[in-house]
């Protein structure tokens, strides 16, 4: 295992498209639930403990191997809104298409061509972490991250917040990751040997209703 894959995965030039998504942070700017700094790490604690989490868990059980069909299922299952499910099948499908450029993998191939239209991210970053040799720890991170950083960035320029601010809210998020990635990596495990149905479904209501009224805009700056 190469540790430095990781940060190949977890850069937010790699080519997976997150840069195009808010994270829900341009419907939250434009209802005045993100003004500033303090509302951003607030929103941003929110959507790590719901959405992070889930989304630590399944890429943690990719990793371990479990099937990707099942967890894309329980994906389904944890987002009730349409647009975020064709906004995570987006995603993954624009991640596929990285990963299997960056570690090419039989694995990924056969998946790709089963299910055209995208699997749900992050069960295919589980994947390319898994190909990239990383550890379930390694995909939690990265997509308990990635829950948090999309909406610091995202806020930058809808709000022209300072990038030092944004970037000192995620590192105060940090021990906050940590406790995420722990649980998402733990919950794994078990879904190895009891099935998905075992991983966290943490809901973040106003996230799915902001997101089903965000894809009805006329004009916005991001995807989702």
């Amino acid at each position: 295992m190469s540790r430095a894959a990781l940060l190949v995965l977890a850069d937010g030039r790699f080519p997976a498209g997150g840069h195009a998504h808010s994270g829900g942070a341009e419907a939250a700017v434009k209802a005045g639930r993100i003004t500033g700094a303090e509302s951003l790490e607030s929103f941003c604690r929110g959507r790590l403990h719901t959405a992070g989490l889930v989304s630590a868990a399944l890429a943690a059980s990719a990793v371990l191997g479990v099937d990707p069909r099942q967890l894309d299922e329980a994906a389904d299952a944890r987002t009730p809104s349409p647009a975020l499910r064709t906004a995570a099948r987006k995603l993954g499908r624009q991640l596929m298409r990285a990963a299997r450029a960056t570690w090419p993998s039989s694995e990924l191939d056969a998946v790709a061509r089963e299910f055209p239209k995208g699997v749900h991210q992050p069960v295919v970053l589980g994947m390319a972490a898994r190909t990239a040799g990383l550890e379930p720890l390694d995909a939690a991170y990265c997509a308990a991250y990635e829950s948090v950083s999309g909406p610091a960035s995202a806020t930058v320029r809808l709000l022209s917040l300072d990038p030092f601010d944004a970037t000192a809210v995620l590192a105060r998020l940090a021990p906050d990751l940590d406790r995420v990635a722990d649980q998402a990596v733990e919950a794994a495990r078990r879904a190895v040997d009891e099935g998905p149905d075992l991983l966290p479904a943490a809901s973040a209501p106003l996230l799915e209703i902001a997101a089903e009224a965000h894809a009805a805009w006329p004009v916005r700056l991001f995807a989702s």
